[in-house]
């Protein structure tokens, strides 16, 4: 029988969120920084939970979070989930990007509930656009194991085509809303209204 690799969570926060013009993981769409919000939110379901940043987040993050200076080796987000999957090797990642406000407890249950710890990653995706959501997902130790080689290859560092290259178990959410992402000023003010 092959043991399943643990569940530790992920909040990307190490981003510069340019298109949006302000930090996306300060925004307090719970009364909260995003970034706390969804900490909390991966401590309920993940065995550990840590927040990637950039070396000069530091002093802003709460002395009582687990945190991962990213190591600045790879570009976007694959930059704070190889620093992450450097510190612990042998565990699977639920990772969550600071853009998606709307995200919960209960699709985040869901989402670990339909696991296919065989697959590379189990990730969200759009009924109507089926792509896998590469920062709702859960990464499986070999995916993030591979990224490193398909990395230094040269193949473009877009996290979402190396999923589709690769076998990804796709996950429709119950509520689609929860994939909504905040980018920008626009998109802001419509999920404001969704919270409403």
């Amino acid at each position: 029988m092959i043991s399943v690799a643990k569940i530790y969570g992920l909040v990307l926060s190490g981003g510069k969120s340019t298109r949006m013009g302000k930090d996306k993981g300060l925004i307090a769409y719970h009364g909260i920084p995003q970034r706390e919000y969804l900490y909390h939110l991966l401590e309920k379901v993940c065995t550990k939970t840590f927040i990637s940043i950039r070396k000069e987040q530091v002093t802003d993050i709460p002395s009582t979070f687990n945190s991962i200076i990213d190591e600045d080796v790879y570009r976007g987000p694959f930059n704070g989930m190889l620093s992450a999957h450097k510190k612990h090797l042998d565990v699977a990642w639920l990772v969550l990007a600071c853009d998606l406000p709307l995200i919960d407890e209960r699709s985040l249950q869901e989402l670990i509930s339909a696991r296919q710890e065989n697959a590379y990653a189990t990730a969200f995706a759009q009924t109507d656009n089926p792509l896998p959501e590469p920062l709702c997902a859960i990464w499986e130790p070999r995916a993030l194991k591979a990224a490193i080689p398909y990395l230094e290859e040269g193949n473009g560092s877009c996290p979402r085509k190396y999923l589709i290259k690769n076998n990804t178990h796709l996950v429709f959410p119950e509520n689609a809303d929860v994939l909504i992402n905040a980018n920008s000023e626009l998109e802001y003010r419509e999920v404001l209204t969704k919270l409403t």
